[in-house]
């Protein structure tokens, strides 16, 4: 499950890439634009901006702005900024591997095989997918006027 931070981060990110090359979008406007609340998303951004995905600017015309294209930034790298791992236990994970105390052997272990496949199919996913794409679900799904709840 995405943590609160995270939703709010792809939030943010979301609203940015439709300002893309437009100059930066204050936090004030961005936290009440999307709903979020401010100190939060403060320290969102400034995340963001020390991960090298957002820049800012200081003073009159400031605010937080991409500094890749919207097609460049992956999900699966906003998430991992946020969240941490993908990966359901800890044991699977590319980026944050740790041994499960509580397993004898991780070779035969059919949790750590079950959840290395859940890690694969979540990352294909999640790798080929952008901040770009998002936006052409969104403008598709306005178009079609569905609204998913799922």
């Amino acid at each position: 499950m995405l943590s609160r931070k995270t939703k709010y981060a792809i939030k943010a990110l979301l609203a940015l890439s439709r300002k893309y090359e437009q100059g930066p979008v204050l936090i004030s406007e961005l936290s009440e634009k999307e709903r979020l609340p401010r100190k939060f998303l403060e320290a969102i951004l400034l995340d963001l901006k020390n991960q090298g995905i957002l820049g800012s600017k200081k003073g009159s015309g400031g605010g937080y702005y991409l500094i890749k294209a919207p097609a460049d930034i992956m999900l699966s790298s906003v998430i991992r900024i946020t969240d941490g791992p993908i990966s359901l236990t800890s044991c699977v994970s590319l980026n944050f591997y740790e041994p499960c105390d509580d397993c004898p052997d991780e070779l035969t272990c059919s949790l750590r095989d079950v959840a290395k496949d859940v890690r694969d199919a979540s990352l294909n996913i999640l790798t080929k997918t952008s901040l770009q794409d998002m936006l052409d679900r969104e403008k598709k799904l306005k178009k079609s006027g569905k609204k998913s709840r799922k």
